[in-house]
């Protein structure tokens, strides 16, 4: 427990000393100049305050006005030293911030016990702070431990994906961290920036509910069985939609619209320009540059810089031309990413 005395009178601070220490209070430091006093507070973080009303410089009022303005010092007990005949300076000191008052000549024992009450409320609300500080980081613990479970079971998800359909190989990895630089480029706050990459990962869950003969077919896809592919978009929106989690309702989102085109000519409801959201418009340029310089069974790879200039010839039709501009920014870096997974250009 920190108390800070302020009076310009030698004999006042002595006599204030003494009948802090005779109340439990160990901590004392003494100013007979408030300016110093005020600058001390700014760098000590006191618990408690008695304060003089007249003082040479600026007076108790100014003192206390200035002390509650101070960071951490909103709730800081201050008791005001007035002499009997000083009720509108009592008034005032109110107004400007005092707790409690002691009047002069100050009774001893009425003045320690206003001291030990003073003393026992700032310590329970020391308690409080502390108790208060615990359980922030104890939801921020929880909540950063959740996220992790989230990302796992995400991943793990994904992996599930990977394992019905052999072609897609790194290209979700490398289609979310993508989506992310992409994110990024378009200034998208940090959050923003670590959901998309997260809910990405997610964006071809429907291959989920496909046949594999649908999924394993080596050659070209007949009209109908291209119909029966571009249906993973709703299947992959049906498993994912209704969550309480932020980040699989963004990649419900996702999954939905990654396919859809900023003309209008996309599947599977033929959105235009902004009625797709920004997800499905960011997560659609990823996944056609991974997609065009990946092999397949039924197509070679693409060289980056052919991917990358069919981005470039398509903004403003097949992709969104803000999010295509950013790719371009993006290209080198976006090449980079592929040093984590299976290159770009590569088989998946």
């Amino acid at each position: 427990m920190k108390l800070l005395l302020v009076d310009d009178n030698p004999s006042n601070l002595f006599m204030l000393g003494k009948l802090a220490q005779s109340s439990g209070i160990a901590d004392v430091q003494s100013f007979r100049d408030p300016l110093q006093a005020l600058d001390e507070a700014r760098r000590t973080r006191f618990d408690l305050m008695i304060v003089d009303y007249m003082m040479p410089g600026i007076d108790g009022l100014a003192l206390i006005a200035e002390i509650r303005r101070l960071p951490d010092y909103a709730d800081v007990p201050i008791v005001m030293v007035t002499t009997v005949d000083q009720r509108e300076i009592c008034y005032a000191a109110l107004e400007a911030g005092a707790t409690d008052f002691l009047t002069k000549p100050v009774d001893m024992a009425e003045a320690k016990a206003r001291l030990r009450n003073l003393a026992l409320l700032r310590e329970m609300q020391n308690k409080l702070r502390d108790r208060a500080d615990w359980l922030q980081t104890e939801v921020r613990k929880a909540t950063q431990e959740r996220a992790g479970l989230e990302e796992e079971i995400i991943l793990r998800l994904a992996r599930a994906v990977e394992r019905r359909d052999p072609a897609i190989g790194s290209h979700l990895l490398r289609v979310a961290r993508t989506a992310r630089e992409l994110a990024e480029e378009l200034g998208q706050s940090e959050q923003y920036c670590q959901d998309l990459y997260v809910a990405a990962l997610m964006h071809d869950i429907g291959k989920i509910g496909l046949p594999d003969d649908l999924l394993n077919k080596p050659g070209a896809y007949t009209d109908d069985e291209r119909r029966r592919m571009q249906a993973h978009t709703l299947i992959g929106g049906e498993i994912l939609d209704g969550s309480r989690s932020r980040v699989i309702r963004l990649a419900a989102e996702i999954a939905e619209t990654h396919h859809e085109a900023w003309d209008g000519s996309g599947y599977p409801r033929g959105l235009k320009e902004a009625a797709t959201p920004l997800s499905g418009r960011i997560v659609a340029v990823a996944d056609v540059f991974d997609a065009l310089t990946s092999e397949r069974p039924y197509k070679a790879a693409w060289s980056a810089e052919d991917a990358a200039r069919y981005i470039a010839d398509h903004a403003g039709r097949q992709f969104d031309p803000d999010v295509a501009k950013a790719f371009s920014l993006r290209y080198f870096r976006i090449l980079r990413l592929g040093e984590a997974g299976a290159p770009f250009g590569t088989a998946a």
